[in-house]
């Protein structure tokens, strides 16, 4: 009988990961409309926002009427993608509810408006104040209020900025703005729910919401309002140079639209009740502060959390992309807007060439964004859920196992008015960036320079070690080659490097007084990870790939990239070594990061000790903070290592800080499979290892499991192997439920020669690789520590 519940365990572990849309059948791609275009909307009919509402931003720079639409649209447009986090809140398993972190009622554990910025990362919107109580004007939710004493939000102006009429709305809720209202969070607008009818009113009770699991875990439940988010979600926090007294109650000054979301905790943010003994947490988890994988939704089965791009030096960064950034571009990629195509960025069409001929900064970490500024803009937009109604017809949302199709920009210009705006207004950011992107100085931080060295011999030292061993990658500024060198073929210029010639007139360009004016601080060059010997998983991500969710917005040239060659691996139980070959088409390697600013934006991680962190966004802070991350960066040997692999590697890797379980609430379930929960207590006494406080439960997963194992299943391998495995994994976690996690570990090790075979990404140690001027890098001779000293005081600087 066992056996038989075993079997039938796998068979719902398998449904409630690759089906979670089953019952109603989904419409073809390509023949669905967003809800403007179904409303009658065209895109002409959502201008752009011109109020200058957020004129003491970003150093308070005088922008002009086309950089402040820019900014309006990095903080407050949403372009309709509320439908997407509503839909997402309802098959999330529970997991994401923003509505919950917008709220300060007492029954959310650990958060409320008091303490957004020290538990969320996320900033509290300026001239908001905390809810004291249900608020009769919000359906009883306890969301913030406007302050009386500031200006109105002027992207409320339902008149100016008439919202879409669909639904509800104008029924039983009123139409709003296209922008939403204002919700006390920055990023994050509320717009009334077009589905919240006269029955969905009758049904909602705010404070069941708030306190009764049965009410709140229903994927059926409809909620008054949806959240969309802007991009300023993820990128806007406070000034490195002129930080917030209190980091709870910034005002508009003391917050800047370039450096990223540097604080954001994202299984915090995701998982807003968190539960330890979920899987679903552990895996947000790995996602330290200030890092996320933006390729979470449209899954890649690859766990790759990445640090959030800071934006600085826009237009120096088109230095760089003239020399080294020509791709090609095929298929739906050739409709992607370029600057010529409008007349507010026309002065920068040479980096155009009809007919597929484009030089670009290559966006993401990859590199795959390689399209134009103006396309990878845009593409940020649709993942973030712009267009839902076309985009999540090609991938299952978060759990993947269905085969994802590409999302083509010939039907969102067909079918969806928000993309159409969208477009129009992404010029207008560009010239945002162009203007306000500028670098935030240490030495213009209160205080910041008595942490900037006056010795100018130290400092002389610092540029030599830079010129001989960073600049090749990390200047935008680098000399020309002798006339047979090729410097676009990666291996020839990579020798030039090395010698004597390439060594002496970098140095001399790096000592010159000039050498950061206009400097990128990288050539955005795409590096094969075999020589970063980082962590692969970012390379390998497959999104962009030719058929996949972004081959729209990706080259030819990103697509034909040759294998990176191969690297040597370990297995995360026992360290046993073995080789990985990287595949070719695109995947293998990592665009190289600018070092602008780098103080103001490391990674705060603190005290050598994975877990601790700072979260205080003074200059005293975030230089512990960069102290911290150098010194690790230059000495490898002082990074936190994993229990397993010893001195092997100098890295960690995630693991599981407790058992845990793949924990599905039954009002998430597919109807047919929630029925079963309804049968009675006879199937849980029949079952119990699979049904557990009221919800399927699959596991255990011992405590200290690398995460990454479990995570980075491909679930489009091959069905038979897969099932297989999952019923064998089935059978071995079940003869431990209840036993000691040492015990579990043994019988989990078995498998895993198994999971890495169908592992997406087999690389599982995290804080590894960039040996450059270290010992650990084999074909140069190490910086001194003298030299690493030197170099980073002069790191200060930049």
């Amino acid at each position: 009988m066992k056996n038989v519940g075993i079997c039938i365990g796998s068979a719902i572990f398998i449904a409630v990961l690759t089906v979670p849309g089953c019952g109603k059948k989904s419409p073809e791609p390509g023949n669905v409309k967003d809800e403007a275009l179904m409303a009658g909307r065209t895109a002409a009919s959502f201008p752009a926002a011109d109020e200058d509402y957020f004129k003491d931003m970003d150093g308070g720079l005088q922008l002009t009427a086309n950089e402040i639409k820019g900014r309006n649209n990095w903080i407050v447009w949403t372009g309709g993608n509320d439908r997407f986090w509503d839909f997402l809140a309802n098959n999330s398993a529970g997991a994401l509810d923003f509505l919950k972190i917008l709220s300060s009622h007492p029954n959310i554990k650990h958060v409320s408006r008091d303490n957004r910025w020290r538990y969320l990362g996320l900033v509290n919107e300026p001239c908001f104040e905390k809810a004291k109580g249900p608020r009769a004007d919000r359906f009883g939710l306890w969301l913030d209020s406007h302050s009386k004493d500031c200006p109105p939000d002027p992207f409320e102006n339902d008149k100016k900025y008439a919202g879409v009429t669909i639904g509800a709305r104008s029924k039983n809720v009123p139409v709003g703005s296209y922008y939403g209202y204002a919700s006390g969070i920055v990023g994050l607008r509320l717009f009334p729910n077009p589905d919240f009818d006269e029955k969905a009113a009758k049904k909602w009770d705010a404070e069941r919401y708030y306190t009764d699991p049965k009410y709140y875990n229903d994927k059926n439940l409809i909620r008054p309002y949806r959240v969309g988010m802007s991009c300023g979600f993820c990128h806007v926090g406070p000034s490195p140079v002129k930080p917030p007294t209190d980091p709870e109650n910034p005002k508009w000054e003391n917050l800047n639209s370039n450096p990223g979301a540097q604080y954001y905790w994202v299984d915090r943010i995701f998982f807003w009740d968190k539960d330890e003994a979920s899987f679903a947490y552990q895996l947000f988890h790995t996602s330290l502060p200030g890092t996320l994988d933006t390729s979470f939704i449209s899954t890649d089965y690859i766990n790759n959390p990445r640090t959030m791009n800071a934006v600085y030096n826009v237009g120096p960064r088109l230095g760089p992309a003239a020399r080294w950034g020509k791709e090609k571009l095929a298929g739906g990629g050739l409709k992607n807007k370029q600057f010529q195509d409008f007349p507010q960025t026309a002065a920068l069409s040479q980096f155009y060439q009809k007919p597929d001929t484009v030089w670009t900064p290559r966006v993401l970490k990859d590199g795959a964004d390689s399209v134009g500024i103006l396309g990878a803009l845009n593409r940020v937009f649709i993942n973030i859920g712009l267009f839902s109604e076309e985009w999540i017809l090609h991938f299952n949302p978060l759990v993947g196992g269905k085969k994802i199709t590409p999302i083509p920009i010939e039907a969102a210009e067909k079918n969806s008015s928000y993309w159409n705006a969208t477009v129009a207004q992404t010029a207008d950011v560009a010239l945002f960036f162009l203007k306000t992107a500028k670098p935030d100085l240490l030495k213009d931080a209160p205080g910041g320079s008595r942490y900037i060295s006056t010795d100018q011999a130290e400092l002389r030292r610092g540029k030599v070690a830079f010129a001989q061993y960073c600049a090749r990658c990390h200047s935008s500024k680098i000399p020309d080659a002798a006339a047979d060198i090729d410097t676009n073929v990666w291996e020839k210029y990579w020798a030039w490097t090395k010698t004597d010639d390439f060594k002496t007139k970098m140095t001399a360009m790096v000592v010159a007084d000039d050498f950061l004016n206009d400097n990128y601080l990288s050539t955005e060059r795409r590096i094969p990870v075999t020589l970063l010997q980082t962590n692969a998983c970012s390379p390998l991500a497959t999104n962009a790939l030719g058929g996949n969710i972004w081959d729209n917005f990706s080259s030819q040239t990103y697509k034909d990239l040759p294998s990176a060659g191969k690297m040597t691996l370990y297995n995360p139980i026992d360290a046993t070594p073995f080789e990985y070959e990287l595949p070719a088409g695109g995947r293998g390697y990592t665009r190289v990061p600018s070092l602008i600013s780098l103080w103001s934006t490391a990674p705060f991680l603190l005290n050598n000790s994975v877990g601790k962190f700072n979260w205080n966004p003074s200059v005293e802070a975030r230089m512990d903070s960069f102290n911290d991350a150098i010194e690790k960066m230059l000495w490898p040997e002082k990074r936190d290592k994993d229990t397993i692999l010893g001195d092997k590697v100098p890295g960690f890797i995630y693991r599981t800080t407790t058992t845990s379980y793949i924990k599905v609430p039954p009002g998430y379930l597919p109807s047919a499979l929630g029925k079963l929960l309804s049968w009675g207590d006879w199937l849980h006494n029949l079952f119990p290892w699979l049904f557990s406080e009221g919800m399927v439960k699959i596991g255990p997963i011992p405590k200290g499991t690398p995460i990454s194992l479990m995570s980075n299943i491909d679930l489009e391998t091959d069905k038979l192997d897969l099932i297989k495995l999952l019923l064998k994994m089935k059978a071995d976690l079940i003869q431990v439920e209840g036993k000691s996690d040492e015990e579990a570990a043994k019988v989990f090790k078995s498998l895993v020669p198994d999971l890495i075979k169908v592992s997406k990404c087999p690389d599982y140690v995290v804080n590894k690789g960039h040996y450059f001027g270290t010992g650990y890098l084999k074909e140069e001779s190490p910086l001194s520590d003298e030299d690493k000293r030197a170099l980073i005081e002069l790191l200060k600087t930049f």
